[in-house]
């Protein structure tokens, strides 16, 4: 009679455990989780490398450009991240007779957006876009103008949100919509890599949920000297209210950053909102987010250098983009442009 209640007794508490063990699973926040994996060293180290004199400013079509695009390829070959256009080509390219139609003092010469891919598990024909441009000033009187925060900071972190969305989809919990990585050329030119993409898509624009765009967020400016944890936001809510309410509840719950909107008013001098890659898509109704860090005083000199980046500031702003891609990735209706102008 014991043996048969000691089994008893195993059992129940067997079946406890495992029932415990369920729940825990059951309860893991799967976007926190490959979030941690987004780190300030790993961010310093690829950041060194993009933003360092080998790559010559990485001006467009120059020998510097097509190193820093070969960088960014052998990335997403290491993660085993496919190209959406070939089994080994991650060049989407961008003619000289294009980039060259505006007339301008210096002549361009051929160039390259570089695409990656992870197709969604559920809804792989809704695309969700992360962009940043690749590009920066080159060389000008002999000086270097590595841009470390313009746009390599955006670059970086673009690249370990793509680790950390395939470490999800390693795992079982890879995204339901479909994530394009977009590292556009010509930023500096007058936003003509992603001018270009919407001009040729990949994906349809229709077939387009949003746009994340990232273009500086390793620096603090003047503003916010004495209260660095911000990023400034631009155009969360002109195309979606949903969008706009999403990103602003993804980063209380997990990033708790300063959501700064004072270049979202439409009257800003600044007109920043016209003045990097999204705008290309917010043209074509696409929902998009602008992340950006402000000027400071080294912005477009040849002192914007890696050694000054805040790495802690840039994982957590990379984090708040992650978290935002996700749910938009994840969420079970695609997010409305409600405020979109009817065509």
């Amino acid at each position: 009679m014991k043996k048969i209640l000691f089994i008893a007794i195993a059992l129940v508490l067997s079946a406890c455990g495992t029932n415990k063990k369920v729940t825990e699973v059951a309860n893991i926040d799967h976007a926190a989780k490959y979030a941690a994996t987004i780190t300030a060293k790993e961010l310093g180290t690829h950041l060194f490398i993009y933003a360092s004199d080998e790559f010559e400013g990485r001006d467009t079509g120059e020998p510097g450009q097509k190193r820093a695009i070969a960088y960014l390829k052998d990335f997403y070959v290491s993660q085993g991240i496919a190209s959406p256009i070939g089994i080994d080509d991650y060049f989407q390219k961008v003619p000289a007779e294009f980039l060259n139609k505006r007339k301008r003092q210096v002549s361009l010469k051929d160039s390259e957006n570089v695409v990656a891919f992870i197709k969604g598990t559920e809804k792989p024909d809704e695309i969700v876009v992360i962009s940043a441009h690749l590009d920066h000033e080159g060389v000008k009187n002999g000086e270097i103008y590595n841009g470390a925060d313009d746009d390599g900071s955006g670059t970086v972190a673009m690249l370990e949100i793509a680790q950390a969305f395939q470490m999800a989809g390693k795992e079982g919990k890879g995204p339901k919509r479909s994530i394009l990585f977009l590292h556009v050329t010509g930023e500096e030119k007058g936003l003509l890599g992603s001018q270009f993409y919407t001009e040729n898509p990949i994906f349809p624009i229709s077939n387009t949920v949003c746009d994340l765009n990232i273009d500086m967020i390793g620096r603090i400016d003047d503003r916010h000297k004495s209260d660095p944890n911000y990023v400034y936001l631009i155009g969360s809510d002109k195309l979606s209210t949903e969008l706009h309410k999403l990103s602003e509840e993804i980063n209380k719950k997990y990033t708790k950053i300063n959501l700064d909107y004072k270049y979202n008013d439409e009257n800003d001098p600044n007109r920043f909102y016209f003045r990097s890659d999204h705008y290309n898509f917010a043209k074509l109704n696409v929902p998009i987010i602008f992340y950006f860090n402000g000027t400071h005083v080294d912005y477009h000199k040849p002192t914007d250098t890696p050694d000054k980046i805040n790495y802690e500031l840039l994982e957590n702003r990379t984090k708040l983009v992650f978290h935002t891609a996700w749910e938009v990735a994840n969420r079970e209706n695609k997010i409305v442009a409600d405020k979109a102008e009817k065509k």
